[in-house]
């Protein structure tokens, strides 16, 4: 039970880690940047959620 918690702890830090490196390499203004890190680092996991359906480019 505890490996099943661990890897739905260390899934979203992965996920949350890799939104985190998309918005600062992204190619939105500094202010944008700055508005979502700070989302993400008080709300980890619903901010990257937000991020990820909101205001991430998706690749074409």
């Amino acid at each position: 039970m505890h490996a099943i918690f661990f890897l739905f702890y260390l899934a979203c830090f992965v996920f949350w880690l890799w939104m985190l490196i998309d918005v600062l390499t992204s190619g939105n203004s500094t202010g944008t940047k700055i508005l979502w890190v700070i989302i993400m680092l008080f709300l980890p996991l619903l901010g990257s959620i937000l991020y990820f359906f909101l205001a991430r480019k998706k690749a074409t």
